[in-house]
């Protein structure tokens, strides 16, 4: 789904609809339509909602929501939404939301909230899963254990791949889907920025 070298942002919202959740990262609601994602991309740089907007890469991120279950999960491509109080905004009213960032510069990091307030911040470059698992929230640490870790040889023992956050923010929603799947749930999209 994302382009070559990503900068991207997933964010994953339990109890919040698609639409709401894109007009609390800041879409316009006039911008948002349906869409289907196309079957490829048309280079390395472009990602498929990217592609389905029709719109070239770099010019604005393009946000795509969907909802499985309780969760909703809204994908920008270029994580022009990664900001800490988006985060804290799609979990309030009690709801649950975590965002995982992962940049063009490999940081990586997963936001964890609760009813409007941070409850974990886990910097992907510093956690030990050994050590770091244990002390997280029930929802969270499993959501950690689900993901796995991917071991290669740059990696000290204990430490995490740069890409747990994302499956992490992904095992929290129950978003363990193909790009199939995702391709048979109805999506929107809006372009961003």
């Amino acid at each position: 789904m994302a382009a070559g070298d990503p900068n991207h942002v997933l964010h994953v919202a339990r109890g919040i609809e698609p639409t709401e959740a894109l007009a609390v990262l800041g879409a316009k609601p006039g911008l948002i339509r349906t869409c289907e994602l196309p079957d490829s991309k048309p280079d390395e740089w472009t990602s498929l909602p990217c592609a389905a907007l029709g719109i070239q890469p770099g010019t604005a991120a393009a946000l795509l929501a969907g909802r499985i279950g309780e969760w909703t999960f809204v994908y920008d491509d270029l994580g022009f939404t990664c900001d800490d109080s988006a985060t804290m905004a799609l979990s309030a009213d009690g709801r649950t939301a975590a965002t995982s960032v992962f940049t063009i510069n490999a940081d990586a990091s997963l936001l964890y909230a609760v009813g409007g307030e941070q409850v974990e911040w886990v910097n992907v470059d510093d956690l030990n899963l050994e050590e770091d698992l244990p002390g997280m929230p029930a929802e969270l640490r499993a959501a950690f254990e689900a993901a796995g870790n991917v071991p290669t040889e740059d990696l000290e023992p204990g430490e995490a791949d740069g890409d747990i956050g994302m499956r992490a923010a992904c095992a929290l929603a129950g978003l363990a889907l193909t790009l199939e799947d995702v391709r048979r749930i109805p999506l929107l999209v809006v372009p961003f920025g």
